[in-house]
């Protein structure tokens, strides 16, 4: 029996993430990563790449954004556009049961679109030329307990389809390195 583990894009693809500056943190990160892929990999699970929403929408040369600013109606008609075939790829191994085991999806949380329990949040909008007191604002960024809105789309979608008691969903987090772990044991 095949064991299938859905994952966040940039977990197998960090090119697609937005620069970040913070050193310890994308360290850590990838460590996580890294011993996470090493793991799945060497007990034989299939890993399918789910989407990047902020990489199909924005490109590259996006600015980090945080959740507040991707809830809306078009990012959210994004995010379930592309999930559409992950939603079809999910429901044919799950209805095939005696070749796969679906051991869930794993996201990141810290993201704004694939925070799993974590997300970033902050009131940022409009132009930041000439902003005053930009220094604040940016600091106003903290790290909230809710999902990014592409995970909020993507439980949505598996309510629609009844799935979400069949899947599990956890994340990479390098505070706390078990949750990605634990989904592989």
């Amino acid at each position: 029996m095949k064991k299938i583990l859905f994952v966040s894009h940039c977990i197998l693809n960090t090119a697609s993430k937005v620069v970040l500056y913070n050193k310890d943190e994308i360290e850590a990160e990838e460590e996580l990563r890294l011993k996470f892929l090493n793991k799945a990999i060497s007990e034989g699970i299939q890993i399918i790449q789910l989407p990047c929403p902020e990489f199909t929408l924005y490109g590259p040369r996006r600015w980090g954004h945080t959740s507040n600013q991707f809830d809306n109606t078009f990012f959210m008609k994004h995010c379930k556009k592309i999930l559409t075939p992950i939603i079809d790829q999910l429901k044919e191994y799950l209805a095939n049961e005696d070749f796969f085991e679906v051991l869930g999806i794993v996201g990141i949380d810290g993201s704004p679109s694939c925070g799993v329990d974590y997300t970033c949040f902050a009131d940022w909008y409009g132009s930041f030329e000439c902003r005053q007191g930009l220094e604040d604002t940016l600091s106003s960024c903290k790290l909230i307990k809710k999902s990014g809105i592409f995970m909020d789309v993507l439980k949505e979608m598996l309510r629609e389809e009844g799935l979400e008691d069949k899947v599990k969903l956890t994340s990479l987090y390098a505070p706390e390195p078990e949750k990605c772990l634990n989904i592989i044991s």
